[in-house]
């Protein structure tokens, strides 16, 4: 394995021939989960000159951005400054150039929610454009598969991956477990934090068929308040705290609706989930359209799968607290930054979202000790996986951030494959410089809060 410099290494503007797909049975590193967080540790450990394959269950990358309908990535700005970029970065703004959209004016953060500086992408093309930094990279690509078992053998790993074809065996020196869930983690034998209540998901949608000035909303707040007295709808179905109908039709839709009561990291889960979701959405749809002036409402779109906001985190050498996150802590081996307001979703089901924003000039980091799991070898994760707890995930589990913990878990996978060395082995300084090398931004190396 040979170590290179990103050089020019940007997306094509021509996508040449796919070749017919020849998986090795053999890679140096091998990532799970081709979300924010995945898709990025592969393209950051292939442009680094590892043998990466990346490994996705569905059959387009992008995870939630593409798949849960969330195509607003963010925040890579913190207090009008940037605090992510690199590879993450430019996916994003590729994303952006090829479909011809523009940016937020990240100088002009002080006139909004957080929400205003997140990036609404064309979802198709960020899906196609991950694909092409992929194939660009260098780094091979398997849709449409699942991990069956995880075994360390020789100091090697050695993982079943069960495909439409059935089983195929793999071996990788170094495994980046970017599933959201921990998968990888939780097969290969390591223990999972799993929190007693859960966020609840959200399945996004968009509404049409009215017109918002047409509408008595008073009486459908009321009406709803009698369709939850009766057992007709739940009050979950639509998410804000107050004036929840008028906020989800004035949103026509959107990321509006709670599915609370799932655990969505075993595929039993996940299916309840689904199951649950569009039983929500078809609540809905009945409600709607039996009330004057929305007789002809519809949904016009919704998201193939429900999103989920948290199921179980590693226990991880370094577990990220809510006062670390919020008191912005640097520690010896922060190697990113994240930014966003601790957001914790209603778990009772009653609606609402628990926002806290930061003191300003609060820039959080995430430590490399945050993505490796207490007991294991040549094995990290990122993406909302990572070690921390409720308060502090709730913050950085998002895009943005997933984007520059896999920036950081594939430098490290790719420093270590090939060389026998241990992640936790590794110097930091030379994890930072191959992320400088690649753009990403990051945190200065101080020892103390």
């Amino acid at each position: 394995m040979k170590l290179t410099s990103p050089a020019d290494m940007t997306v094509s503007k021509q996508m040449s021939p796919l070749p017919l797909a020849m998986i090795s049975p053999n890679y140096d590193v091998l990532v799970v989960g081709g979300g924010p967080a995945g898709v990025v540790a592969a393209v950051q450990t292939a442009r680094a000159g590892a043998r990466t394959l990346l490994i996705e269950k569905s059959g387009l990358l992008g995870g939630t951005t593409t798949l849960g309908g969330v195509n607003f990535p963010g925040l890579f700005h913190a207090w009008g400054r940037q605090v992510i970029a690199g590879i993450g970065w430019e996916w994003v703004t590729t994303t952006m150039r090829e479909a011809g959209d523009a940016l937020p004016d990240f100088a002009r953060w002080r006139e909004g929610r957080h929400w205003r500086m997140q990036i609404l992408v064309n979802a198709p093309v960020h899906a196609a454009v991950a694909d092409q930094l992929i194939q660009d990279a260098g780094a091979d690509l398997l849709l449409h598969t699942m991990i069956a078992s995880v075994e360390n053998v020789d100091e090697r790993w050695q993982i079943a991956a069960c495909g439409k074809e059935g089983l195929r065996s793999i071996r990788a020196e170094v495994l980046v477990d970017c599933t959201g869930d921990a998968n990888l983690v939780g097969l290969a034998g390591f223990p999972l934090h799993r929190n007693p209540g859960l966020q609840p998901g959200t399945l996004v949608m968009r509404t049409g068929g009215y017109d918002m000035d047409q509408l008595d909303l008073d009486a459908l707040e009321q009406a709803f308040v009698d369709s939850v007295a009766r057992g007709d709808m739940l009050r979950s179905d639509f998410q804000a705290a107050t004036r929840p109908v008028s906020a989800f039709l004035h949103n026509r839709g959107g990321n509006s609706i709670h599915v609370p009561g799932i655990d969505a990291s075993t595929s039993e889960g996940k299916t309840r989930a689904e199951r649950l979701a569009r039983a929500a959405l078809l609540r809905i749809v009945r409600f709607f359209r039996s009330r004057p002036g929305l007789e002809q409402f519809k949904i016009e779109w919704c998201a193939p799968e429900c999103g989920i906001r948290e199921t179980t985190t590693i226990d991880g050498e370094t577990r990220i607290t809510r006062d670390d996150y919020a008191t912005g802590r640097v520690w010896p081996d922060s190697l990113c930054h994240s930014f966003y307001p601790i957001d914790l979703h209603a778990i009772a089901g009653k609606g609402g979202i628990d926002t806290r924003y930061l003191e300003e000039g609060t820039f959080p980091t995430i430590p490399l000790g945050a993505l490796l799991p207490k007991g294991s070898r040549r094995l990290i994760v990122a993406g909302r996986c990572a070690s921390g707890d409720q308060e502090a995930n709730s913050a950085f589990r998002v895009q943005a951030s997933a984007m520059a913990m896999g920036q950081v878990a594939g430098a490290a996978a790719a420093l270590a494959a090939g060389t026998g060395r241990e992640l936790r082995e590794l110097p930091l300084a030379e994890i930072r410089t191959l992320l400088r090398q690649h753009q990403a931004i990051v945190p200065a190396a101080i020892t103390t809060r």
